[in-house]
């Protein structure tokens, strides 16, 4: 049975802060290239702060526009601090083929990044999302 409603959602979002790393455009065998980036989210107390990180499909507009204007600084080695909203966060297994975990079973945390709502290189102000309303 057809119908006219549109189709619903559950959002699940993640708000946060973190590191910028791996900004690279993905080419599949199968499907349409997108451009993708690692976040080592910051998490824990300031005196011994943890990381969490996220492999992420960057999808939003204005998002994927601020992640192409960064890139060049990942790519320097700068510090690419960022504050995040990521979308529809799934864990995925995947096997280690090299190094010392090779063969055991790891856990990759996969996500969208939808928004970035500030940027900063080595400290200084890069972007934020006010920018945008003027």
């Amino acid at each position: 049975m057809l119908t006219n409603e549109p189709t619903k959602y559950f959002d699940l979002h993640t708000q946060g802060i973190g590191y910028l790393n791996r900004v690279r455009e993905v080419t599949p065998r199968e499907g349409n290239p997108f451009l993708s980036a690692t976040i080592a989210a910051l998490r824990g107390s300031v005196d011994n702060v943890q990381y969490t990180h996220f492999e992420c499909t960057v999808s939003g507009r204005k998002a994927q526009e601020v992640v192409r204007q960064l890139k060049p600084a990942v790519e320097g080695n700068q510090k690419v601090l960022i504050g995040f909203t990521l979308s529809d966060l799934h864990a995925e297994s995947f096997t280690f083929k090299n190094g010392d975990k090779a063969g055991e079973t790891g856990i990759s945390l996969k996500s969208r990044l939808l928004r970035i709502a500030w940027a900063k290189v080595d400290g200084q102000p890069f972007y934020t999302a006010q920018d945008d309303a003027a």
